[in-house]
């Protein structure tokens, strides 16, 4: 089991996968959420949740604050859970309610055809999840951030370093045992590039 760690929704517990995903733990998840707390507002915040699972980093958001969440979850039975999981934390919630939705398909799929722009972006995908395409991920995803917006990127420490597509740069980096943690600031796109 799996819970929410602070907010309006605090102590909440979600369901998670039998299997086919990993999720956060709490401990990762609170030094992330501590974090943030210094540097980003949650109250009003757009956040998107890539490879979203149970939506346990999502829901964490909602909880603190933010005013919508999309959750992309491809595995049918986690975004299941993640839409059962949304329903527990938003009636906890003060109004007006935020809105959230799932969508059931692959994180590529859904970035393609993405439109408006997201404050919080979390893409935590399964470790064994090529470096090159969350690089292509994060490449797509570029159009539906701002100047301001944050993207969290969870990886094991083992996995092949990423490298940044133009738009990107490297904010702060921590490892919690075999958890990487590589918070990611927006920055414009060279032209000349």
């Amino acid at each position: 089991m799996t819970r929410i760690i602070a907010g309006a929704a605090a102590s909440t517990y979600l369901e998670v996968p039998a299997r086919g995903t990993r999720p956060t733990s709490d401990k990762v998840r609170e030094a992330l959420f501590s974090s943030l707390e210094s540097t980003f507002d949650f109250s009003d915040a757009r956040v998107l949740d890539c490879y979203a699972g149970s939506g346990a980093l999502g829901l964490e958001a909602v909880s603190r604050g933010a005013e919508s969440l999309v959750m992309v979850e491809q595995s049918a039975q986690a975004a299941r859970l993640a839409r059962a999981n949304a329903s527990k934390v938003v009636v906890r919630c003060s109004d007006p309610l935020p809105q959230t939705s799932v969508v059931n398909t692959s994180v590529r799929t859904w970035l393609a055809n993405a439109i408006g722009t997201f404050d919080l972006v979390f893409l935590d995908p399964p470790y064994d999840l090529a470096t090159e395409i969350l690089e292509g991920d994060l490449a797509l995803l570029h159009p539906r951030l701002h100047e301001d917006s944050v993207v969290v990127v969870e990886r094991s420490t083992r996995t092949t370093p990423m490298t940044l597509p133009q738009g990107y740069a490297l904010w702060r980096e921590r490892d919690y045992g075999e958890t990487r943690l590589s918070y990611l600031e927006v920055v414009p796109v060279d032209a000349a590039a």
